[in-house]
């Protein structure tokens, strides 16, 4: 078997044989008249070979050669562009000299051909070349025909040959496309307005997450990678703009997981004059719309469940779910060493009480561990306690809870909505406990940001807020099992680790 080098050096050769030949390898020009292969087979897919010949139909395509088949005089070549691949007929008796070219060619470079469109006998639809020509050469081979890219760490290192081998991974892409334009569809269509806020940030917040650090050079200032776009888009409420979005990326310094990468796509959505219930409807509504437009369908698969995202969703409260999960009843165990010693007494697996530096921070650690992976079918957890959401506004009937719901589906979280806070002085204080915490080791509290609380004190409307993952709703809808599986280009780690 030829090593890798003496593969590389056999397709230089080739190379310099048909340059010899006059063919130019790279050159800037493809034929104006080129018809897109998706096109063709819409209009011809299911034409006879009679009916081509009625139609006299006559096309120029291009494309990558995927597949080459030499017999003398003729040689079949399969081109795919577009996603999708059509026969190429290519015989020296139409081409002449240019034949010569033509058996230099080789899987993965390009060319494009023009002729009449046939069924060769075999009945498959074809191209009888005519004319044809040289667009660009591949000097590397790709990855067997037959099984594509099949290590998983090298799909991931080398996208651009998964898409191309790999019918179901560019699906996978497609369906992603489709459904961040289903959920921009949607939005538009109620008067949202997309805009833009900073990615670089003077200071970080918005969400509970450690932040990634750099360096404006000419300022000589410290900036962060924005973790939510969350105070950005409330300053844009306070100043008239009543319905946002903004679909962007956020970054957050953590680990990875099925769930989690440093660097991912939020949407989030706020409307004044609106709170955490009316979010509730628009997600329901919008994921049922996303669902719809991008699968045809409101049911999805997960795990060999059919699950239907139409609304409404079932609602359950956060405290209740947790003394089913696991008999521990955090509104009664108030307090962080309470909360410890009930952890302690509960055995909860997965959960080392002892580490942690809040008694919020542990809520969450159950909650993650105990109840998050049950939730399967669609649905909305609501009341959760006050210290576990510093910017959402407190019931009005029980102020150690707020006014606040997550979305869960597949065992994971999808989106996170409030009322949104919105009387400046409270959000001074939340803002001073998140700092107390910081001060305790919290590396992921939210810190005192004035600015916003300036924006604040000019006066903010009643407002409901929400952000979405797109990463993992594009699982629910892919059935990709992990997060890397919808992100073309993930964060993995270096090659010498």
């Amino acid at each position: 078997m030829a090593t890798e080098a003496e593969i590389l050096a056999a397709r230089r050769a080739r190379a310099e044989r048909l340059r010899e030949q006059g063919t130019e390898l790279f050159p800037a020009r493809v034929p104006r008249d080129r018809a897109s292969i998706p096109e063709i087979l819409a209009r011809f897919g299911t034409a006879d070979a009679d009916a081509l010949a009625h139609a006299a139909a006559r096309f120029c395509v291009a494309g990558r050669i995927m597949a080459l088949r030499s017999f003398g005089k003729m040689i079949f070549a399969t081109l795919q562009s577009d996603g999708e691949q059509l026969q190429v007929w290519l015989k020296k008796d139409a081409l002449g000299a240019a034949f010569e070219a033509v058996k230099l060619y080789e899987i993965g470079d390009f060319v494009w051909a023009r002729g009449a469109l046939v069924r060769t006998q075999k009945g498959e639809l074809t191209i009888e070349a005519a004319e044809q020509g040289f667009l660009a050469k591949s000097y590397r081979p790709l990855p067997e025909k037959f099984h594509g890219l099949v290590d998983v760490e090298a799909r991931y290192r080398q996208r651009y040959l998964d898409v191309l081998t790999n019918p179901d991974s560019r699906q996978t892409f497609v369906t992603r496309s489709r459904m961040i334009s289903a959920l921009r569809e949607f939005l538009d269509a109620r008067g949202f307005l997309e805009v833009e806020t900073p990615i670089l940030q003077p200071l970080y917040g918005g969400a509970h997450a450690r932040p990634f650090t750099t360096i404006h050079n000419t300022y000589d200032q410290m900036l962060y990678l924005r973790i939510s776009f969350e105070l950005y888009l409330k300053r844009l409420v306070i100043g008239g703009l009543d319905r946002v979005y903004e679909i962007g990326r956020d970054f957050r310094n953590e680990g990875i997981s099925k769930k989690h990468n440093p660097e991912f796509t939020m949407l989030e959505v706020y409307q004044a004059y609106a709170d955490f219930e009316d979010m509730m409807a628009l997600v329901e509504q919008m994921v049922a719309h996303a669902a719809e437009r991008t699968l045809g369908t409101t049911v999805i698969e997960r795990e060999g469940r059919k699950l239907d995202v139409a609304p409404p969703w079932p609602r359950r409260k956060m405290a209740d779910l947790i003394q089913d999960a696991c008999g521990i009843d955090i509104l009664r165990t108030s307090e962080l060493p309470a909360l410890q010693a009930a952890v302690k007494q509960a055995r909860v697996p997965n959960v080392d009480a002892s580490e942690a530096t809040s008694w919020a921070g542990l809520v969450d650690a159950i909650f993650s561990e105990t109840v998050e992976p049950e939730l399967v079918a669609p649905t909305f957890v609501v009341e959760y306690p006050a210290a576990l959401s510093p910017l959402a506004k407190r019931a009005s009937d029980r102020p150690q809870l707020v006014e606040r719901f997550e979305g869960f589906m597949g065992g994971m979280e999808i989106c996170n909505a409030f009322s949104e806070l919105n009387d400046p002085d409270d959000q001074r204080q939340r803002f001073l406990e998140q700092a107390e915490a910081s001060r305790r080791g919290d590396t992921e509290a939210q810190p005192l940001d004035e600015d916003f609380l300036l924006a604040l004190e000019h006066g903010m409307p009643p407002t409901g807020g929400m952000g979405l993952g797109v990463g993992r709703l594009a699982m629910l809808l892919t059935g990709a099992s992990h997060l890397r599986e919808v992100k073309l280009f993930p964060h993995l780690r270096p090659r010498d680790a």
